[in-house]
């Protein structure tokens, strides 16, 4: 090689190195933010179409069939088959969540939403890719689960180790963790706008201007790597429709209260699942991957009836869109499904719940279009169409996400007069189900852990803040006499170090006083006093918490 092309390549070379070194130190400009979120959309949308993929690959070996006529297959199969199939992929599942994660449950859009709030915008990486693995294991043996919310938890892993890469400061992680997530689901759905949305609304869970312009960039590039492999194409097939005439928009808001209803009920089945599969497991003291092994025996068995339930469901979904099945048979086919979904759940198999609320939604509309176009047939348009309706307003009841389902239902159909019946039953559906639950399912499943992100900063940021940090030491100048701080000991009231200030700040209110003392216990002793929490300090660093997330959200 010359000398002076040597030089010139070394020269090139160590601007780069020094280049990503300052990035690393000082955080990326804006021009290097987007850039970088240009490549976390396209590695996003690249895990995407990869796990729709793997997923295919799976069922074909297995079933010899993909989702997209897997139901019609399932029947040609031997009973035996269809049986056994869920039972030895939940036992699977199983050993991968009880190996590898420490509560043998798989992660998914909450522990997103949780890492956004309150995990400097990160999310665990062994769990999390030990629940990549289940949860592909799952939609390809016969789980009735989605395949979205995995996706959506991949794309937190790959903004995660960007993130720690570069050192990223909480707010910048929040925004990777945002384009991340915008990337993944616009490959998914092939829905740009939708997807950037997706991620402001229920990730970020705010619109600020400085998260907007990279999340849009890392959305349009998950789309394009999307239609690259897959072209302009659309996992639903979807007949052309229009509102037979604007009088009969008051039945979609009617189909918007019955969808919300309907939400609630996949939602409070899911949780009562749950809460009685932890039950059992107790009573039995069940082997941690014997759970998911049972919830596939149960699934399995139903499956023989009604093989709608196995996978991800597209091809039911797109039956009650095109008006391909009666009215009995969609009421049939949605109540199974959320009993499907519920057990899937509670066996801790993986998966989301976003592909079957679709499935619920289209098959509640077109149940419900059958009895609408029956009472006033002659301002009735076709049945499928509020099946399309239904299908985005269950969605967005349990989600969470209004505005971002409206737009992927009306990116998927491009029709402006459907797009007013969804709008109207996708607001309705929203809320009814917000005075029922925690505003959606992924923060009513963060409320059962006891993180009340739902509330919003006021409620989750005194989790965030320890006790530790706060302390005066003892026998420091302002701090607390050791005289006050041992009589509250004794009375047992104190803190440990660990604490934060969502133990701290109740019990200032119930002692009525100015400080609380910190101690550290022992198994073989009394506690050792380390100091003592004053009031006026936790005040001064929950305020400045606020102050500090009302400039990010509004920035």
């Amino acid at each position: 090689m010359p000398e002076s092309i040597a030089s010139l390549y070394a020269r090139q070379r160590g601007i780069v190195v020094s280049a990503v070194r300052r990035m690393r130190t000082r955080g990326p400009d804006q021009i290097q933010f987007w850039l970088i979120a240009l490549v976390l959309g396209t590695l996003a949308g690249i895990a995407a179409v990869a796990f729709r993929e793997g997923i295919a690959f799976l069922q074909e070996a297995i079933y010899g069939e993909t989702d997209a006529q897997l139901h019609s297959h399932l029947s040609t199969l031997p009973w035996y088959w269809v049986l056994g199939i869920p039972v030895a992929g939940g036992f699977v599942v199983g050993l991968i969540l009880w190996r590898f994660t420490p509560d043998g449950r798989g992660r998914s859009v909450a522990h997103v939403i949780e890492g956004a709030a309150l995990g400097h915008g990160r999310v665990e990486k062994e769990a999390g890719l030990a629940s990549a693995a289940a949860s592909l294991i799952t939609l390809s043996t016969g789980g009735s689960t989605g395949r979205e919310g995995p996706v959506v938890h991949i794309a937190a892993l790959i903004s995660s180790a960007i993130s720690n890469w570069l050192r990223a400061a909480d707010i910048t992680a929040r925004d990777l963790l945002g384009c991340a997530v915008a990337g993944a689901v616009s490959a998914s759905f092939n829905a740009p706008i939708a997807g950037a949305l997706f991620a402001l609304e229920v990730i970020l869970r705010h619109f600020a201007i400085h998260a907007f312009a990279p999340i849009v960039v890392a959305s349009v590039a998950g789309t394009v790597v999307s239609r690259m492999w897959s072209g302009d194409l659309s996992e639903f097939d979807l007949p052309a429709r229009t509102l037979a005439f604007y009088i009969e928009l008051p039945a979609f808001m009617v189909l918007g209260l019955v969808c919300g209803l309907v939400a609630v009920v996949m939602m409070r089945a899911i949780f009562w699942a749950e809460d009685a599969g932890d039950w059992i497991a107790g009573k039995l003291r069940l082997w941690t991957p014997l759970r998911p092994a049972l919830a596939g025996l149960l699934l399995g068995l139903i499956a023989i009836w009604f093989p709608h339930i196995i996978g991800v469901g597209y091809e039911t979904t797109n039956r009650a869109l095109a008006g391909d099945m009666v009215l009995w048979t969609a009421i049939t086919f949605a109540v199974v499904k959320v009993v499907a979904v519920a057990l899937t759940m509670a066996g801790r198999m993986g998966g989301g719940v976003f592909s079957p609320s679709l499935m619920l939604g289209a098959l509640t509309g077109l149940a419900f279009g059958y009895v609408a176009t029956a009472l006033v047939p002659e301002f009735s348009g076709a049945q499928s169409l509020y099946a399309l309706a239904g299908m985005g307003a269950v969605a967005a009841a349990v989600l969470g996400a209004p505005i971002s389902t409206t737009l992927i239902v009306f990116e998927l159909v491009g029709d402006w007069q459907a797009g007013l019946a969804v709008m109207m039953s996708v607001s309705l559906a929203s809320a009814v189900s917000v005075k029922l639950v925690d505003r959606s399912f992924f923060l009513t499943q963060l409320e059962r852990t006891g993180r009340h992100v739902a509330a919003g900063p006021q409620e989750y940021l005194l989790c965030t803040i320890p006790v530790g940090t706060l302390m005066r030491p003892r026998g420091a100048e302002n701090g607390a006499s050791d005289t006050q701080s041992w009589s509250l000991v004794e009375q047992g009231a104190y803190l440990t170090r660990g604490q934060t200030l969502e133990h701290a700040m109740p019990l200032f209110d119930q002692l009525g006083g100015n400080m609380i003392p910190v101690v550290e216990e022992r198994d073989d002793g009394p506690p050792e006093l380390l100091g003592a929490l004053f009031q006026v300090d936790a005040l001064k660093a929950y305020n400045r918490a606020l102050v500090e997330i009302a400039k990010e959200e509004h920035s």
